[in-house]
């Protein structure tokens, strides 16, 4: 019993050591590959909505989801009849105007007809000087009804310069107010083709938010329009990411719908921005390959890599700890190292360990 026992211990104590070499844990040189994960949506890179332009109902709706519509075709029209009455009122006035600015307008007729009486009576005290001229040369007149006759053609003269000003100046008047009336005219027709909505670019009808017979205010939107030839990851990366993405770096975009499929695609945009509705920066990845799926909306998962290296010293990430410090078997302190890539599972050593030194497991 007692040769029985002493075996036990001796298979005991081998199992031990074998089992505490197996998991001793060492740096290892592996490749390694470093990546920004980021989640997003697939969105179109050219997408508008399309608003109303005035207040009024949905009369006609001639569009339904998923319709592909071409430039300038006519989406909806609105019930706005404030536009149309303010539009036909401003033609009417224009009439007014434009005749106001005419020959025939009754205001310039008569300073017209008052020019030309005040022409005739200058006409006729210029003779009158004339006539009063010999006479006072041929001592038949007094001096003093020469210089009453020359004064009366004088005032004849500056009536006739007051009332051609005055001719003038509602001219000019009449002119400012057709010129006016013509100006607000045009805007008042421009608006009542604010009542016909229609597609700015050709595309496909992404989200309807109005119905027929809805009311709108300016400014409302009622559909999403956007090309689907050019659709991408979105990709809402944080602050202590994207100082890393670059553009033309790969990206491996799994979508949430298909889980099992990856799609490759590179990094071609970086909004200079923060978003500050989502708390992120923006980058668009666009896809190497056209999607078999490309329904705007979806959500998505990506990895953006950043870096990669081939036989790096690497130890696992679990191993690392605050400050860049691991424990090494045998060593009382901590031991801070230099890292190079990091991964989800990996962390490169630049230098501080070697592959003979055995990591310890971090106390808690």
């Amino acid at each position: 019993m007692k040769h029985t026992y002493i075996i036990l211990s001796s298979i005991l104590l081998l199992a031990s050591c074998s089992k505490s070499k197996e998991s001793a844990v060492h740096p290892v040189h592996k490749d390694i590959t470093e990546t920004v994960f980021a989640s997003g949506v697939l969105d179109p890179d050219e997408k508008y909505n399309l608003t109303a332009q005035s207040d009024g109902y949905l009369l006609h709706v001639n569009f339904k989801e998923g319709d592909f519509v071409k430039t300038n075709q006519l989406l909806v029209v609105i019930d706005n009849k404030t536009n149309a009455a303010n539009a036909l009122a401003s033609a009417e006035q224009l009439k007014i105007a434009s005749y106001n600015n005419s020959d025939k307008a009754p205001a310039l007729r008569q300073l017209q007809a008052n020019i030309d009486f005040a022409t005739q009576k200058l006409k006729q005290d210029a003779l009158q000087v004339q006539r009063y001229k010999a006479l006072l040369e041929s001592n038949s007149i007094a001096k003093l009804e020469y210089e009453n006759v020359v004064l009366t053609a004088q005032n004849s003269e500056a009536s006739l310069k007051a009332l051609q000003q005055q001719y003038d100046a509602l001219k000019l008047q009449a002119q400012q107010q057709e010129i006016t009336q013509s100006a607000a005219n045009t805007i008042n027709w421009a608006n009542t083709d604010f009542n016909k909505i229609k597609a700015l670019a050709s595309g496909k009808i992404l989200k309807r938010f109005k119905q027929m017979g809805d009311y709108v205010k300016k400014g409302d939107v009622i559909a999403t329009i956007g090309n689907p030839n050019t659709i991408m990851a979105k990709l809402n990366v944080d602050e202590n990411s994207i100082a890393k993405v670059l553009v033309g770096q790969k990206a491996l975009v799994q979508l949430n719908v298909q889980k099992d499929k990856t799609y490759q695609g590179s990094v071609a945009e970086i909004l200079p921005m923060f978003d500050e509705s989502t708390q992120s920066f923006i980058c668009k990845v666009v896809f190497d390959k056209a999607l078999d799926f490309a329904i705007a909306g979806t959500q998505l998962e990506a990895n953006i890599t950043i870096g990669s290296k081939k036989n790096a010293l690497l130890i696992p990430r679990s191993y690392l700890g605050f400050g860049n410090k691991v424990r090494v078997k045998g060593k009382e302190q901590m031991i801070e190292i230099k890292t190079g890539i990091i991964s989800t599972e990996w962390v490169e050593v630049l230098s501080g360990l070697t592959e003979q030194d055995e990591l310890e497991t971090l106390k808690p």
